[in-house]
């Protein structure tokens, strides 16, 4: 063989060697999306960059956070196998269970009796849902459970059709909605009950300036699910890394998810939001 041919035989081996070790490192990378309900910023992923750490440690393999730039499009990751597991709210997690056989892993302990706010400028003339009519207002996303499906349901049983006596909007994020609001560029918005509290408390938005109005009934809302077709070993690591968050240690974490405590999550806790969707055939 000429010293040609072994160089090129060679470079073949040792291209071959490399895609087989890329192969191998793409089977162990976990792709992790989240919805982006505090907003799809390039902060928001930076500020998550100690989730994505802990997530790597606990389970022993490499994790890519990523924050798409709707709440659909994190649904469809699930879907096409571009993501392994995601943080969804309650009604992305219905229509991924319905479409594409996501399965629940874990949730915030306050998960299962969440609230959605109604939120309106601290001096505004509104009080109660029937106020709301001939106002402007903001939802979230539209596929949000908080920021969109439960605030519209709530209405309506308050005799108020939002389609027709309010003048709405959509802001895609329940930050962007609070600022929507705290700014009075709307007269009154729908938010997730931990996205306020923590923009108060951190100063992101002004508690001088706003005020909650009315509160939702509890509901079951947020929850990590995997796409259908990962393994079960995986998924009990995932949820073990979950469960295994402690205030005492993990504090910074779990500021990141919003939470104190995880616990296993099943799909009949969805039950009631998914009746809701139905009802209002936004399933």
């Amino acid at each position: 063989m000429t010293s040609g041919r072994r160089a090129f035989v060679g470079a073949v081996f040792a291209t071959a060697a490399l895609q087989s070790m890329r192969a191998v490192a793409d089977e162990a990378l976990i792709r992790i999306g989240m919805i982006p309900d505090a907003g799809a910023t390039q902060v928001s992923v930076e500020e998550k960059a100690p989730l994505q750490a802990y997530l790597s440690k606990a389970l022993k393999r490499p994790v890519r956070l990523v924050i798409p730039t709707n709440y659909n499009a994190t649904v469809e990751g699930l879907g096409n196998g571009s993501l392994d597991v995601a943080y969804l709210g309650g009604l992305t997690y219905i229509k991924a269970h319905q479409q594409y056989g996501a399965v629940p892993l874990v949730q915030r302990e306050a998960d299962r009796q969440f609230h959605a706010l109604f939120i309106t400028q601290a001096a505004s003339s509104i009080h109660s849902l029937q106020d709301l009519k001939g106002k402007t207002f903001a939802f979230g996303d539209i596929n949000s459970t908080s920021g969109h499906l439960i605030p519209y349901q709530d209405m309506k049983s308050a005799g108020i059709n939002p389609d027709r006596d309010l003048r709405f909007r959509y802001t895609g994020s329940h930050a962007a909605t609070v600022k929507a609001v705290e700014t009075g560029a709307v007269d009154a918005g729908a938010c997730d009950e931990t996205v306020f509290k923590e923009m108060i408390a951190s100063g992101k938005a002004d508690a001088a300036k706003l005020r909650v109005f009315a509160t939702s009934a509890p509901f079951a809302d947020y929850v990590w699910a995997a796409r259908p077709g990962l393994d079960a070993a995986t998924q009990q690591a995932i949820i073990r890394a979950f469960t295994n968050l402690t205030p005492e240690n993990d504090k910074s974490i779990l500021d990141i998810l919003r939470g104190t405590k995880f616990v296993p999550a099943t799909d009949a806790e969805y039950a009631t939001v998914r009746n809701i969707a139905r009802s209002l055939k936004m399933l």
